[in-house]
Protein backbone atom coordinates (compact mmCIF):
# COMPACT_ATOMS: atom_id res chain seq x y z
CA UNK A 1 0.00 0.00 0.00
CA UNK A 2 2.66 2.24 0.88
CA UNK A 3 5.01 1.35 -2.27
CA UNK A 4 6.00 4.80 -3.92
CA UNK A 5 4.68 7.10 -1.25
CA UNK A 6 6.94 10.54 -0.48
CA UNK A 7 9.58 8.84 2.15
CA UNK A 8 10.61 12.25 3.24
CA UNK A 9 11.77 14.07 7.09
CA UNK A 10 9.09 16.24 7.97
CA UNK A 11 9.28 17.23 11.54
CA UNK A 12 6.82 18.66 13.63
CA UNK A 13 7.90 21.11 16.47
CA UNK A 14 6.28 22.00 19.70
CA UNK A 15 7.11 24.19 22.13
CA UNK A 16 6.14 22.77 25.19
CA UNK A 17 4.43 24.90 27.50
CA UNK A 18 5.05 28.07 25.22
CA UNK A 19 2.93 30.82 27.10
CA UNK A 20 4.05 29.89 30.68
CA UNK A 21 7.50 29.55 29.44
CA UNK A 22 8.19 32.62 27.66
CA UNK A 23 6.29 34.05 30.94
CA UNK A 24 8.87 32.63 33.28
CA UNK A 25 11.60 33.62 31.17
CA UNK A 26 10.63 37.13 30.55
CA UNK A 27 10.39 37.17 34.98
CA UNK A 28 13.51 35.16 35.31
CA UNK A 29 11.90 31.85 36.79
CA UNK A 30 12.40 28.03 35.97
CA UNK A 31 9.14 26.95 34.19
CA UNK A 32 9.46 23.40 35.65
CA UNK A 33 10.08 24.39 39.14
CA UNK A 34 7.51 27.49 39.72
CA UNK A 35 3.50 26.97 39.59
CA UNK A 36 2.28 29.74 37.05
CA UNK A 37 -0.66 30.85 35.86
CA UNK A 38 -1.57 32.70 32.70
CA UNK A 39 -4.97 34.62 33.51
CA UNK A 40 -6.77 36.50 30.81
CA UNK A 41 -8.22 38.51 33.57
CA UNK A 42 -6.94 38.69 36.93
CA UNK A 43 -8.93 41.69 37.83
CA UNK A 44 -12.07 39.10 37.31
CA UNK A 45 -12.98 35.98 39.51
CA UNK A 46 -13.85 34.62 36.21
CA UNK A 47 -10.58 34.82 34.62
CA UNK A 48 -9.85 31.82 32.70
CA UNK A 49 -6.48 30.30 32.90
CA UNK A 50 -4.98 30.53 29.56
CA UNK A 51 -1.91 28.33 30.22
CA UNK A 52 -0.52 26.10 33.37
CA UNK A 53 3.19 25.50 33.97
CA UNK A 54 3.91 21.60 34.26
CA UNK A 55 4.98 22.16 38.66
CA UNK A 56 1.03 24.45 38.45
CA UNK A 57 -0.55 21.13 36.73
CA UNK A 58 1.34 18.41 39.17
CA UNK A 59 1.10 20.26 42.28
CA UNK A 60 -2.32 21.60 42.66
CA UNK A 61 -4.17 20.46 40.08
CA UNK A 62 -4.89 23.41 37.66
CA UNK A 63 -5.26 22.88 33.73
CA UNK A 64 -5.57 25.15 31.28
CA UNK A 65 -9.42 26.49 31.29
CA UNK A 66 -10.24 26.66 34.76
CA UNK A 67 -11.34 29.92 36.32
CA UNK A 68 -9.14 32.23 38.79
CA UNK A 69 -11.81 31.64 41.69
CA UNK A 70 -10.30 27.78 40.83
CA UNK A 71 -7.04 28.34 42.08
CA UNK A 72 -5.62 27.39 45.63
CA UNK A 73 -4.82 30.96 47.27
CA UNK A 74 -0.86 29.67 47.83
CA UNK A 75 1.86 32.59 48.11
CA UNK A 76 3.96 29.95 45.62
CA UNK A 77 1.39 30.32 42.76
CA UNK A 78 2.55 33.50 40.27
CA UNK A 79 -0.59 34.74 38.59
CA UNK A 80 0.95 36.74 34.92
CA UNK A 81 -1.40 38.13 32.22
CA UNK A 82 -0.82 37.33 28.92
CA UNK A 83 1.41 39.56 26.88
CA UNK A 84 0.27 38.45 22.92
CA UNK A 85 2.63 40.76 21.61
CA UNK A 86 5.86 39.22 23.35
CA UNK A 87 4.99 35.77 22.83
CA UNK A 88 4.45 36.72 19.12
CA UNK A 89 7.71 38.06 19.09
CA UNK A 90 9.39 34.90 20.40
CA UNK A 91 7.62 32.65 17.96
CA UNK A 92 9.12 35.31 15.01
CA UNK A 93 12.66 34.45 16.30
CA UNK A 94 12.25 30.86 16.86
CA UNK A 95 11.22 30.80 12.57
CA UNK A 96 14.27 33.04 12.52
CA UNK A 97 16.50 29.91 14.36
CA UNK A 98 15.46 27.31 12.20
CA UNK A 99 15.63 29.91 8.88
CA UNK A 100 19.47 28.75 9.36
CA UNK A 101 18.65 25.29 9.08
CA UNK A 102 16.08 25.15 6.34
CA UNK A 103 14.82 27.77 3.57
CA UNK A 104 11.59 29.67 4.38
CA UNK A 105 9.94 27.06 1.63
CA UNK A 106 10.62 24.11 4.27
CA UNK A 107 9.23 25.95 7.09
CA UNK A 108 5.32 26.19 8.17
CA UNK A 109 4.32 27.89 11.01
CA UNK A 110 1.43 25.84 12.00
CA UNK A 111 0.65 28.09 15.10
CA UNK A 112 2.21 30.23 17.31
CA UNK A 113 3.89 27.24 19.42
CA UNK A 114 4.17 24.48 16.53
CA UNK A 115 6.05 24.77 13.29
CA UNK A 116 6.58 22.12 10.28
CA UNK A 117 10.37 21.74 9.49
CA UNK A 118 11.28 20.06 5.96
CA UNK A 119 14.58 18.05 6.56
CA UNK A 120 14.53 15.99 3.45
CA UNK A 121 18.11 16.82 1.91
CA UNK A 122 19.57 18.32 4.73
CA UNK A 123 21.93 15.54 5.56
CA UNK A 124 25.29 16.79 3.61
CA UNK A 125 24.74 20.24 5.66
CA UNK A 126 23.69 19.21 8.84
CA UNK A 127 24.35 15.39 8.93
CA UNK A 128 22.03 12.70 10.24
CA UNK A 129 18.35 14.52 10.96
CA UNK A 130 18.05 13.01 14.14
CA UNK A 131 21.19 14.48 15.25
CA UNK A 132 19.96 17.31 13.72
CA UNK A 133 16.67 17.95 15.34
CA UNK A 134 18.49 17.72 19.07
CA UNK A 135 20.71 20.28 18.04
CA UNK A 136 17.80 22.71 17.45
CA UNK A 137 15.93 21.43 20.20
CA UNK A 138 19.37 22.18 22.11
CA UNK A 139 19.84 25.66 20.93
CA UNK A 140 16.45 26.81 21.68
CA UNK A 141 16.70 26.32 25.39
CA UNK A 142 20.03 27.86 25.41
CA UNK A 143 18.99 30.68 23.46
CA UNK A 144 14.95 31.01 24.40
CA UNK A 145 15.22 28.89 27.70
CA UNK A 146 11.77 27.27 26.08
CA UNK A 147 11.79 23.47 25.94
CA UNK A 148 10.25 21.22 23.24
CA UNK A 149 9.71 18.16 21.30
CA UNK A 150 9.53 16.68 17.96
CA UNK A 151 7.45 14.12 16.25
CA UNK A 152 9.30 13.07 12.46
CA UNK A 153 7.88 11.03 9.86
CA UNK A 154 7.61 10.60 6.18
CA UNK A 155 4.77 13.40 5.69
CA UNK A 156 3.05 16.05 7.90
CA UNK A 157 0.26 13.55 9.19
CA UNK A 158 2.92 11.20 10.54
CA UNK A 159 4.78 13.79 12.00
CA UNK A 160 2.18 15.57 13.95
CA UNK A 161 0.68 12.30 15.09
CA UNK A 162 4.19 10.73 16.36
CA UNK A 163 4.85 14.15 18.01
CA UNK A 164 0.38 14.69 19.61
CA UNK A 165 0.95 10.87 20.76
CA UNK A 166 4.63 10.44 21.60
CA UNK A 167 6.68 12.85 21.47
CA UNK A 168 4.58 15.50 23.78
CA UNK A 169 5.87 12.27 26.46
CA UNK A 170 9.19 11.57 25.78
CA UNK A 171 10.83 15.02 23.77
CA UNK A 172 11.23 12.90 20.81
CA UNK A 173 9.50 10.31 18.35
CA UNK A 174 9.66 9.06 14.39
CA UNK A 175 6.86 6.91 13.02
CA UNK A 176 7.13 5.37 9.73
CA UNK A 177 4.52 3.43 7.55
CA UNK A 178 5.43 0.32 9.28
CA UNK A 179 4.75 1.77 12.49
CA UNK A 180 0.74 2.95 11.62
CA UNK A 181 -0.65 -0.94 12.40
CA UNK A 182 1.03 -0.78 15.78
CA UNK A 183 0.82 2.54 17.21
CA UNK A 184 -1.95 5.05 15.16
CA UNK A 185 -4.24 1.83 14.73
CA UNK A 186 -4.90 1.00 18.61
CA UNK A 187 -5.97 4.83 18.93
CA UNK A 188 -9.42 5.66 20.98
CA UNK A 189 -11.28 7.46 21.49
CA UNK A 190 -11.54 9.01 17.65
CA UNK A 191 -10.91 12.54 19.13
CA UNK A 192 -7.49 11.58 19.97
CA UNK A 193 -6.76 11.44 16.21
CA UNK A 194 -5.71 15.02 14.63
CA UNK A 195 -8.15 16.09 12.27
CA UNK A 196 -11.14 14.28 14.03
CA UNK A 197 -13.52 16.57 16.58
CA UNK A 198 -16.01 15.50 18.62
CA UNK A 199 -19.36 15.58 15.85
CA UNK A 200 -17.28 13.38 13.67
CA UNK A 201 -16.37 11.25 16.65
CA UNK A 202 -19.85 10.62 16.81
CA UNK A 203 -21.11 10.18 13.35
CA UNK A 204 -18.00 7.50 12.88
CA UNK A 205 -19.64 5.57 16.38
CA UNK A 206 -22.95 5.54 14.97
CA UNK A 207 -21.03 3.69 12.11
CA UNK A 208 -20.04 1.17 14.72
CA UNK A 209 -16.25 2.72 14.33
CA UNK A 210 -14.06 3.63 17.64
CA UNK A 211 -11.05 3.25 16.80
CA UNK A 212 -8.33 4.13 13.91
CA UNK A 213 -7.84 0.55 13.25
CA UNK A 214 -11.99 -0.05 12.98
CA UNK A 215 -11.91 3.14 10.78
CA UNK A 216 -8.89 1.80 8.31
CA UNK A 217 -10.69 -1.46 7.64
CA UNK A 218 -13.90 0.24 6.90
CA UNK A 219 -14.23 0.41 3.14
CA UNK A 220 -13.35 3.32 1.56
CA UNK A 221 -16.74 3.44 -0.55
CA UNK A 222 -19.09 3.50 2.71
CA UNK A 223 -16.84 6.03 3.74
CA UNK A 224 -17.15 8.31 0.47
CA UNK A 225 -20.70 8.02 0.57
CA UNK A 226 -21.37 9.04 3.74
CA UNK A 227 -18.83 12.08 4.26
CA UNK A 228 -18.06 12.91 0.16
CA UNK A 229 -14.15 13.29 -0.04
CA UNK A 230 -13.97 13.86 3.87
CA UNK A 231 -14.48 10.81 3.53
CA UNK A 232 -11.60 9.83 1.18
CA UNK A 233 -9.13 11.80 3.43
CA UNK A 234 -10.46 9.64 7.00
CA UNK A 235 -9.04 6.72 5.23
CA UNK A 236 -5.87 7.51 3.97
CA UNK A 237 -4.85 9.28 6.97
CA UNK A 238 -6.48 6.33 8.98
CA UNK A 239 -3.57 4.35 7.34
CA UNK A 240 -1.17 7.75 7.30
CA UNK A 241 -1.34 8.41 4.51
CA UNK A 242 -1.08 11.83 3.27
CA UNK A 243 0.08 13.89 -0.22
CA UNK A 244 0.19 17.01 1.40
CA UNK A 245 2.93 19.88 0.38
CA UNK A 246 4.77 21.67 2.84
CA UNK A 247 1.80 24.47 4.38
CA UNK A 248 -0.98 22.91 2.95
CA UNK A 249 -3.75 22.25 4.77
CA UNK A 250 -4.18 18.70 5.98
CA UNK A 251 -7.65 18.32 5.47
CA UNK A 252 -7.74 19.23 2.55
CA UNK A 253 -10.44 21.87 1.73
CA UNK A 254 -11.53 24.38 4.17
CA UNK A 255 -15.08 23.48 5.09
CA UNK A 256 -16.58 26.29 6.58
CA UNK A 257 -15.88 30.12 8.43
CA UNK A 258 -16.55 30.76 11.47
CA UNK A 259 -16.49 33.28 14.00
CA UNK A 260 -17.44 32.51 18.08
CA UNK A 261 -17.05 34.82 21.05
CA UNK A 262 -17.64 35.19 24.82
CA UNK A 263 -19.44 38.20 25.02
CA UNK A 264 -17.88 40.80 28.28
CA UNK A 265 -21.21 40.76 30.00
CA UNK A 266 -24.89 39.41 29.36
CA UNK A 267 -26.84 40.43 26.46
CA UNK A 268 -30.88 40.91 27.07
CA UNK A 269 -32.05 43.16 24.11
CA UNK A 270 -32.28 41.84 20.59
CA UNK A 271 -30.94 44.81 19.19
CA UNK A 272 -27.78 44.70 21.33
CA UNK A 273 -27.31 40.53 20.46
CA UNK A 274 -27.98 41.91 16.54
CA UNK A 275 -25.19 44.56 16.87
CA UNK A 276 -22.72 42.01 17.50
CA UNK A 277 -23.75 39.43 15.42
CA UNK A 278 -23.38 41.98 12.40
CA UNK A 279 -20.02 42.61 13.73
CA UNK A 280 -19.66 38.43 13.48
CA UNK A 281 -20.98 38.39 10.08
CA UNK A 282 -18.47 41.39 8.79
CA UNK A 283 -15.56 39.39 10.06
CA UNK A 284 -16.85 35.76 8.51
CA UNK A 285 -17.98 37.58 5.33
CA UNK A 286 -14.54 39.37 4.55
CA UNK A 287 -12.64 35.62 5.48
CA UNK A 288 -15.14 33.57 2.54
CA UNK A 289 -14.07 37.14 0.27
CA UNK A 290 -10.35 36.74 0.73
CA UNK A 291 -10.47 33.00 0.04
CA UNK A 292 -12.83 33.58 -3.21
CA UNK A 293 -15.46 31.79 -1.59
CA UNK A 294 -19.29 31.55 -1.28
CA UNK A 295 -21.44 29.19 1.11
CA UNK A 296 -24.75 28.19 1.47
CA UNK A 297 -25.06 27.50 5.23
CA UNK A 298 -25.36 29.69 7.84
CA UNK A 299 -25.10 28.00 11.10
CA UNK A 300 -25.79 30.16 14.30
CA UNK A 301 -24.95 28.80 18.22
CA UNK A 302 -26.34 30.82 20.72
CA UNK A 303 -25.19 30.24 24.63
CA UNK A 304 -27.26 31.37 27.68
CA UNK A 305 -25.49 33.16 31.18
CA UNK A 306 -24.90 30.55 34.11
CA UNK A 307 -27.28 33.09 35.35
CA UNK A 308 -29.91 32.01 33.33
CA UNK A 309 -28.84 28.09 34.17
CA UNK A 310 -27.11 28.16 30.73
CA UNK A 311 -28.05 26.26 27.84
CA UNK A 312 -28.96 27.90 24.44
CA UNK A 313 -29.25 26.53 20.56
CA UNK A 314 -27.49 26.05 17.46
CA UNK A 315 -29.68 25.72 14.57
CA UNK A 316 -28.42 25.89 10.56
CA UNK A 317 -30.67 27.30 7.53
CA UNK A 318 -29.17 26.24 3.79
CA UNK A 319 -29.96 28.74 1.18
CA UNK A 320 -31.03 27.91 -2.54
CA UNK A 321 -27.99 30.47 -3.32
CA UNK A 322 -24.22 30.69 -2.31
CA UNK A 323 -22.96 33.83 -0.56
CA UNK A 324 -20.61 35.99 0.68
CA UNK A 325 -22.67 39.03 1.36
CA UNK A 326 -22.29 40.65 4.91
CA UNK A 327 -25.72 41.24 4.95
CA UNK A 328 -27.40 38.37 3.60
CA UNK A 329 -25.78 36.38 6.60
CA UNK A 330 -26.68 38.59 9.14
CA UNK A 331 -30.74 38.06 7.62
CA UNK A 332 -30.30 34.97 8.25
CA UNK A 333 -29.01 34.82 11.43
CA UNK A 334 -31.49 37.20 12.67
CA UNK A 335 -34.21 35.28 11.25
CA UNK A 336 -32.81 32.48 13.47
CA UNK A 337 -32.21 34.27 16.37
CA UNK A 338 -35.85 35.53 16.46
CA UNK A 339 -36.78 31.96 15.47
CA UNK A 340 -35.11 30.08 18.11
CA UNK A 341 -34.42 32.75 20.98
CA UNK A 342 -36.44 32.49 24.62
CA UNK A 343 -35.36 35.70 25.63
CA UNK A 344 -33.11 34.98 28.33
CA UNK A 345 -29.60 36.59 28.54
CA UNK A 346 -26.55 35.90 25.97
CA UNK A 347 -23.51 35.16 27.08
CA UNK A 348 -21.85 33.51 23.82
CA UNK A 349 -22.80 33.83 20.07
CA UNK A 350 -20.87 31.61 17.33
CA UNK A 351 -21.70 31.60 13.66
CA UNK A 352 -20.19 29.94 10.67
CA UNK A 353 -20.63 29.91 7.26
CA UNK A 354 -20.57 26.36 5.29
CA UNK A 355 -21.49 24.15 2.48
CA UNK A 356 -19.02 26.23 0.48
CA UNK A 357 -18.30 26.52 -3.32
CA UNK A 358 -16.26 29.09 -5.72
CA UNK A 359 -17.42 32.42 -6.13
CA UNK A 360 -17.36 32.82 -9.42
CA UNK A 361 -20.46 30.27 -9.43
CA UNK A 362 -22.29 33.04 -7.70
CA UNK A 363 -24.84 34.16 -10.08
CA UNK A 364 -25.98 37.52 -10.46
CA UNK A 365 -29.60 37.26 -9.89
CA UNK A 366 -32.07 39.48 -12.41
CA UNK A 367 -34.17 40.27 -9.58
CA UNK A 368 -31.94 41.70 -7.49
CA UNK A 369 -30.64 44.72 -8.58
CA UNK A 370 -28.45 46.00 -6.12
CA UNK A 371 -26.41 42.27 -5.85
CA UNK A 372 -23.39 43.73 -8.06
CA UNK A 373 -23.07 46.59 -6.52
CA UNK A 374 -23.37 45.11 -2.68
CA UNK A 375 -20.36 43.11 -4.40
CA UNK A 376 -18.39 45.80 -5.65
CA UNK A 377 -19.26 47.51 -1.99
CA UNK A 378 -17.41 44.89 0.04
CA UNK A 379 -14.62 44.51 -1.63
CA UNK A 380 -14.29 48.02 -1.65
CA UNK A 381 -14.35 47.99 2.05
CA UNK A 382 -12.22 44.76 2.55
CA UNK A 383 -9.86 46.71 0.77
CA UNK A 384 -9.74 49.31 3.10
CA UNK A 385 -9.34 47.58 6.21
CA UNK A 386 -6.72 45.37 4.97
CA UNK A 387 -4.75 48.68 4.25
CA UNK A 388 -5.79 50.58 7.40
CA UNK A 389 -6.46 48.02 9.40
CA UNK A 390 -9.57 46.36 10.99
CA UNK A 391 -11.16 49.35 12.33
CA UNK A 392 -11.05 51.80 8.88
CA UNK A 393 -14.15 51.03 7.98
CA UNK A 394 -16.60 50.29 10.55
CA UNK A 395 -20.54 49.94 10.86
CA UNK A 396 -22.40 52.06 13.32
CA UNK A 397 -23.47 49.59 16.02
CA UNK A 398 -19.85 48.99 16.37
CA UNK A 399 -19.87 52.47 18.09
CA UNK A 400 -22.82 51.73 20.04
CA UNK A 401 -22.16 50.45 23.66
CA UNK A 402 -23.34 46.59 22.29
CA UNK A 403 -20.58 46.50 20.24
CA UNK A 404 -17.49 44.91 20.48
CA UNK A 405 -15.01 45.27 17.29
CA UNK A 406 -13.43 48.54 18.55
CA UNK A 407 -12.55 46.75 21.88
CA UNK A 408 -11.47 44.04 20.11
CA UNK A 409 -9.20 46.11 17.59
CA UNK A 410 -6.81 46.62 20.68
CA UNK A 411 -6.44 42.65 21.55
CA UNK A 412 -4.15 39.92 20.03
CA UNK A 413 -5.79 36.44 20.34
CA UNK A 414 -8.67 37.87 22.43
CA UNK A 415 -5.84 39.77 25.23
CA UNK A 416 -4.15 42.76 24.82
CA UNK A 417 -0.85 43.52 23.22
Amino acid sequence: MYEGLPDRKIVCLDMRSFYASCAAALEGLDVMDTPIAIIGDKERKGGIVLAASPALKKEFGVQTGMRLFEIPDDPSIRLIEPKMQFYIDVSMEIARHLNRYVPKEAIHVYSIDESFIDLDGTERLWGNPEDTIRRIQDELYEQFQLRSACGMGPNMLLSKLALDLDAKKTGFAQWKYEDVPARLWPVAPLSKMWGIGGRMEKNLNAMGIFSVGDLAHTPLERLEKKFGIMGNQLYHHAHGIDLSEMGAPLIEGQISYGKGQILFRDYVKREDILAVLLEMCEDVAFRAREAGRAGRTIHLSVGYSKNALGGGFGRSRTMHEATNDTLKIFGLCAELLDEFHDDRPVRRLAISLANLEEEQSMQLSLFEEHKWRNRQLGKAMDSLRKKYGSTAVLRAVSYTDAGTAVHRSKLIGGHYK
